[in-house]
């Protein structure tokens, strides 16, 4: 007599892979808070403007993009105003790509910090949004002054909710 046995096992996580437990990492929100206020205070601390950079770049960056591809290139920006156009792709893409960039080497950064002390590992990428949503926020603010001061001279700005 012949004794077959299955061999097959599968293996399988208890836990679901996407475990995200929002009360834990509430009650870390004053880490998140002081990473928060850390990040923002280095990342304009050895700068000469400070955080004046919020409001320059941007502003510098929107230029450049007016200057090639309103006037060098031409493209049509549909009775836009090329500056406000070329604004708000702007400060979403540098929001967008700044958060991504940041949070991707988050971990490698601070690495140290995660042999010493116990915390959700997530606070860390939510502080870095926070200081990137700060700068959006400011960015945001100086394209409504923006938007309101090419409104007051007659430009045709009309915001279209879909």
């Amino acid at each position: 007599m012949e004794n077959k046995q299955d061999w097959t096992k599968i293996i399988k996580s208890e836990e679901s892979f996407f475990k995200l437990n929002l009360k834990e990492i509430l009650e870390y929100k004053d880490l998140i808070f002081l990473l928060t206020k850390k990040n923002f205070t280095t990342m304009y601390k050895q700068t000469i403007l400070g955080p004046l950079w919020i409001v320059i770049n941007p502003l510098l960056t929107t230029t450049m993009f007016t200057i090639i591809f309103g006037y060098i290139a031409s493209i049509p920006t549909d009775s836009v105003p090329q500056f406000i156009f070329y604004m708000a792709g702007n400060i979403i893409w540098v929001y967008f790509s700044s958060c991504l960039s940041q949070i991707s080497s988050t971990f490698l950064t601070n690495a140290a910090i995660f042999g010493k002390v116990y915390f959700p590992r997530l606070v860390l990428p939510i502080s870095v949004i926070f200081t990137k949503l700060i700068d959006f926020t400011v960015q945001l603010v100086v394209f409504i002054l923006f938007i309101a001061i090419f409104i007051h001279r007659g430009a045709p700005i009309s915001i279209d909710i879909k």
